[in-house]
């Protein structure tokens, strides 16, 4: 929980800085950690925690202005976070930035790969543009990303770690079936590759958040997010702290002896609950569908 002030934080970074973490400050000293999509929402929030616990971060992103906010705040804390633009889905951007981090880190410990997206429509509805352009980040940038840094860690002779933000596809999200799609593909490369790349000393794993509190809600519907509520039994949205705390858990050496797993931090959604992400049909109230 965020810590008391006489006055709410300036900024969303200042207000993630603020709250209260389980781990030790100097978790991770000596470690450097790429994060993707690091300038805003749990990419974010995932990147600042890094630094707080002693990381030398690295975060990526397509936008420079993003990404230089989120740095210098960290340089204002005494922390250190490199911003360096790139586009995941373009294998050669991947390797220049990771040409990149060689030249002026060294060799990373931790590769979180949280850069992704997508838009709420019915699947009908997709164009073939909309769908491929949701499967190029979401799996196509994970991949690439995932296959240079094994390449990276190969080449070093040095351990590494791999965290994958996903989704909950067990049920499907209704609204955003090219996401899901995406994801899936994630989960089943990362449990492929947990076998291949074990004999390089390569821990690869997912983290599936449920329904999160960030700006990136902002994409769906009004009448999409007055349900949110219903998204799972504990009937609220994660935050971006529990997301960030759960992904470090990932890469730190309390889950050494795990790979190939998906951690899901959903609130019990996965169990009990009932999210869209557009308009919800008639069909499926009690009120609009009766039975025989």
């Amino acid at each position: 929980m965020p810590e008391n002030t006489s006055s709410p934080p300036a900024s969303i970074e200042a207000a993630l800085w603020a709250e209260t973490t389980v781990y030790h400050a100097s978790l991770f000293d000596g470690k450097t950690v790429l994060v993707s999509g690091g300038g805003t929402g749990i990419g974010r929030a995932i990147a600042l925690l890094f630094a707080r616990l002693g990381a030398q971060v690295v975060i990526c992103g397509r936008t420079q202005d993003k990404l230089d906010r989120v740095a210098a705040f960290a340089k204002e804390k005494g922390a250190r976070i490199l911003p360096i633009v790139a586009n995941v889905r373009d294998p050669e951007q991947v390797q220049a930035l990771f040409a990149h981090i060689t030249a002026e880190c060294g060799t990373l410990s931790v590769v979180v790969n949280n850069a992704g997206g997508q838009f709420p429509q019915p699947a009908i509805d997709f164009s073939a543009k909309g769908w491929g352009a949701v499967i190029d980040t979401n799996l196509n940038g994970t991949w690439h990303m995932m296959q240079a840094a094994a390449r990276h860690w190969r080449d070093a002779g040095a351990p590494g770690v791999l965290v994958n933000l996903v989704a909950v596809v067990d049920p499907g999200i209704p609204g955003i079936a090219h996401s899901m799609a995406a994801r899936a593909g994630v989960i089943a490369a990362t449990r492929t590759v947990a076998v291949e790349w074990a004999p390089l000393n390569i821990r690869v794993n997912c983290i599936a958040p449920g329904l999160t509190a960030s700006e990136g809600l902002e994409v769906y519907p009004q009448e999409a997010r007055r349900q949110f509520h219903r998204a799972n039994p504990m009937r609220r949205p994660g935050s971006l702290r529990e997301i960030a705390e759960s992904a470090v858990f990932l890469a730190s050496p309390a889950a050494s002896f795990m790979t190939g797993e998906v951690m899901t931090v959903d609130g019990g959604g996965r169990l009990w609950g009932d999210l869209w992400t557009i308009e919800r049909p008639d069909y499926f109230s009690d009120e609009g569908h009766t039975h025989a």
